[in-house]
């Protein structure tokens, strides 16, 4: 069977030769996929002049970190939901045709104890060769994903994404000027980051997602904000944010869902979400609104769904906690990240730079399972 990932199919690397085509970019089929905590995700696309142009897209809830807190191990049928999610990919990409391909995994695959034997079994059984990757990439990787909705007359950007095991945080320059046209990865620098180990599968797990109090949902609050006090303390962004100096994007699962639910969309629609700004009075809103809703309500919402209805509050409180701490005028939203960064490093090779001794901080403690009786 070829194997797939690592910038690869077969011998040929990404960022290699290779012919350019007459859309302006290295000729080929790329592949980027995102294997996360909580979601599987594939995008296969053609260069065009403007960056890519997508040709093929798969996403499927595995959890694969479902009760990786509490185990420090991937449980068998989290492994087997994801490797019927990776044959799925792993099809898309002989179909397609594809000539690169990078495969990473995340948060839940650098905690596991049996992460070899799964990557190996992955390898064996779909040909798909993942790469785990730091913090660090993460964060640089989404970046680069995201840099075509930052705005560009505001120097300095806040981006988060919130995972299923993790939420990095980065603080961005925006280096010279681009003047009118949209900034590209080139045109940052990662000043400084933090990787907290709380995402919404660990979040959830410790305090459930079913039937959850005002005291619980404040408590998750509390947690989060605690664990990234050190990054908040080291970096005075809130003055910064203060004087409206500082534009904030959210990449993940969690700001998606709740643009849906502000739009009362009849069935999430990417178009109508990607790039959409929430004023900060309406995010804190649409938070409490989901927060209080009761399980079957969060199931039935065509936006939320059985497969969030447990986990959705958990990222309206990693994302209330950052929005307390740093209170900018609005939120913009991004439905792209890790995938994307993929993509246009392998066809642009322009990675984010860093800044001069950037700092890095994997702030926070992992989460503890919850003693006997704790909610």
């Amino acid at each position: 069977m070829a194997a797939f990932g690592n910038g690869r199919r077969r011998a040929r690397r990404a960022g290699g030769s290779g012919r350019r085509d007459q859309a302006g970019g290295t000729g080929g089929v790329y592949a980027a996929l995102d294997l996360g905590t909580n979601n599987c995700r594939l995008l296969v696309a053609r260069p065009t002049r403007e960056g890519f142009r997508v040709v093929d897209a798969f996403s499927r809830i595995v959890r694969l970190g479902e009760g990786l807190s509490v185990s420090g191990r991937l449980s068998d049928p989290a492994m087997a939901r994801t490797l019927e999610a990776l044959k799925v990919c792993a099809t898309k990409i002989r179909r397609r045709g594809v000539t690169q391909v990078r495969a990473v995994a995340t948060e839940a695959c650098r905690q596991a104890e049996n992460c070899d034997s799964f990557l190996s079994r992955v390898r064996q059984e779909t040909g798909i060769e993942l790469e785990i990757i730091s913090q660090d990439e993460e964060a640089r990787l989404a970046i680069c994903g995201c840099a075509p909705l930052i705005d560009p007359g505001v120097p300095d950007i806040l981006l988060f994404d919130i995972g299923g095991g993790s939420t990095e945080v980065c603080w961005l320059k925006a280096t010279g000027s681009s003047g009118d046209r949209r900034l590209e990865a080139q045109d940052l620098s990662l000043f400084a980051w933090a990787s907290v180990p709380i995402g919404v599968i660990s979040m959830a797990e410790r305090f459930g997602g079913v039937d959850l109090s005002p005291a619980d949902y404040e408590a998750m609050i509390a947690l989060m904000e605690d664990s990234i006090a050190e990054f908040a303390q080291n970096h005075d962004v809130r003055a910064a944010v203060a004087d409206s100096k500082v534009q904030m994007l959210g990449t993940s699962g969690t700001v998606t869902t709740l643009a849906g639910v502000h739009l009362n969309l009849p069935r999430y629609d990417r178009s109508r979400v990607d790039g959409r700004y929430l004023e900060m009075d309406t995010v804190h809103k649409i938070c409490g609104r989901i927060a209080g809703m009761s399980y079957g309500e969060r199931a039935g919402h065509a936006c939320i769904g059985e497969e969030r209805a447990d986990l959705v509050v958990a990222g309206c409180a990693i994302l209330t906690a950052l929005c307390r701490l740093w209170p900018a005028e609005r939120l913009r939203v991004a439905d792209r990240g890790l995938r994307e960064g993929m993509l246009y490093t392998m066809i642009q090779g322009a990675p984010i730079q860093a800044a001069a001794d950037p700092q890095g901080v994997r702030s926070g403690a992992a989460l503890a399972a919850p003693a006997a009786g704790d909610t």
